[in-house]
């Protein structure tokens, strides 16, 4: 009888690389010979077969949602933690989070967690309410933290090139200025010029204030887009120069500019699903303008009209051939995908509408290139 071969002897590396795919492939990977070591290990896989449904219901049982959370916080990293929390939602439901506020403090704070929460709002107890308005105001000032500098200087105007300013922002350096003021600093010695003050240039404050108009589809498949819609409207209301518009639309239109210092108030307002005039939400836009050449008015929707489209079309017309500057975004924000009426986008586009789907800093950098004339 031929002696059974020794198995091979691995290190840390080995076994580390072979328990993530222990990890990846599931239970059913006992039968290459794949086995996990160690309660760490053991503990990873329940945490995934709790959410992916693997291997029959065997290593799922002991486990709750409240101690699924309590175990991905501590197995897993940040990073991993978020990604898991959002499928979490996705697979499972939310009826547990919204029924019980002391889960919901576990949870990371994301975006998409903002929207489940503004998707089901209606289901939220008045103790849930009170944390789901909490962690949407933590998500809106992350947000809010992360683009107001870039929309800022985006916004603002082109840089002046005949005054300095004290704030620093690397792209308004002056390098002639500050090679020129530090050359009594040059170290003949060690060949290096040591600068105790740069400069930089200042933005250029419009002396007419531009109107920026945000036009936002409620539809539920706009709900991220809208998410940073109040967020920069938010942030355009507090630039200098600029006056700020807020309109929310379905088959009805809501004005919500006098609530743009609140993104959490105006975001607790949406009102998801029914039907969509996008026609009716841009003739009240026509009404709230008072020098259109100085009029930015961006329409976010999915393009799908609930009337005649013909209707949006000569509405988008009349806008643009009065000077306003139309742009339409088929989505905003980081993960979009969006799922919009291409055909017609593109008539919108033909009579005179610039048509988008990108970023907030892409927006702001268009805004911007508009506000200066080079676009």
């Amino acid at each position: 009888m031929t002696a059974p071969k020794p198995k091979p002897q691995l290190d840390d590396d080995d076994r580390a690389a072979l328990t993530r795919w222990r990890l990846v492939l599931g239970q059913s990977a006992q039968q290459a010979g794949l086995e996990l070591v160690g309660d760490e290990a053991a503990g990873l896989e329940s945490t995934l077969d709790f959410l992916f449904d693997r291997g029959g219901g065997k290593a799922t049982s002991t486990l709750t949602v409240p101690r699924w959370i309590d175990a991905v916080n501590e197995l897993f990293p940040r990073a991993a933690k978020e990604v898991l929390e959002r499928e979490l939602i996705k697979r499972k439901g939310i009826t547990e989070l919204l029924d019980k506020p002391e889960i919901l403090e576990k949870i990371e704070p994301s975006v998409e967690m903002v929207k489940t929460l503004l998707t089901h709002k209606d289901l939220l107890n008045p103790k849930a309410r009170v944390l789901a308005r909490k962690i949407i105001d933590q998500v809106v000032q992350q947000l809010k933290k992360k683009l107001e500098v870039q929309i800022e200087q985006a916004i603002v105007g082109a840089v002046r090139k005949d005054r300095h300013a004290p704030r620093r922002v690397f792209k308004n350096l002056d390098i002639k200025t500050t090679l020129r003021r530090n050359l009594k600093n040059w170290d003949e010695g060690r060949q290096l010029l040591l600068v105790d003050r740069v400069f930089y240039y200042a933005a250029e404050r419009n002396r007419r204030p531009w109107h920026i108009i945000c036009c936002v589809d409620q539809s539920g498949s706009m709900l991220e887009s809208a998410i940073f819609s109040a967020v920069m409207a938010s942030i355009f209301s507090e630039l200098p120069g600029v006056k700020t518009s807020l309109v929310l639309f379905d088959t009805q239109v809501v004005d919500l500019s006098d609530q743009l210092g609140s993104p959490v108030d105006v975001l607790l307002k949406v009102q998801l699903g029914g039907g969509t005039d996008i026609t009716k939400a841009l003739q009240y836009c026509g009404e709230l303008l008072r020098e259109p050449p100085r009029t930015i008015l961006v329409l976010i929707t999915d393009f799908y009209e609930g009337r005649d489209e013909r209707d949006m079309i000569a509405e988008v017309a009349k806008l643009a051939d009065a000077g306003v500057r139309m742009v339409g975004l088929g989505a905003l924000g980081y993960d979009a995908r969006p799922q919009y009426n291409k055909p017609t986008a593109n008539k919108c586009r033909k009579v005179g509408m610039d048509v988008l789907v990108c970023t907030p800093e892409k927006l702001a950098e268009c805004m911007g290139e508009i506000i200066a004339g080079r676009r």
